[in-house]
């Protein structure tokens, strides 16, 4: 028997993303203030320093290409499958727009830097979904 996953618990701040991603929708975090988007958001806006960001989340594409990667070959939290493969990926919207996800094309799969990735999604329960990203062929 494999142990469940952990399951992400939104705060007041999550809220909004991990609403969006249970249906399959990737958003991030854009500053009100200057419209420079970020991930995740911070008390302070990284772009134009403000202390009252008002970020929203809005929708992308959720296509980018990789810029770094690891296999992970030891889970340290339960419910993980080893290996498996943690890719960076930097977002089509923003340059230095990045995420961190799992690739749902396996540990063997070809990668290489700027390969290109579209977000997928795996349901974790009938509320909560974690954006991961597969590989465009």
């Amino acid at each position: 028997m494999t142990a469940q996953r952990p399951i992400p618990v939104p705060d007041e701040s999550s809220a909004p993303y991990w609403a969006a991603a249970a249906q399959h929708i990737l958003t991030v975090a854009r500053c009100t203030r200057c419209a420079v988007m970020t991930m995740p958001p911070d008390v302070v806006c990284v772009a134009c320093g403000s202390t009252d960001p008002q970020y929203e989340y809005t929708e992308v594409s959720g296509r980018g290409v990789i810029r770094s990667w690891t296999v992970v070959r030891q889970a340290f939290l339960p419910g993980f499958d080893v290996p498996f493969v943690l890719v960076d990926v930097e977002l089509a919207e923003q340059p230095g727009l990045r995420l961190i996800g799992r690739l749902l094309d396996g540990a063997d799969a070809d990668l290489r830097l700027d390969a290109r990735v579209q977000v997928a999604f795996e349901d974790l329960t009938d509320e909560i979904a974690v954006p991961a990203f597969k590989l465009v062929r």
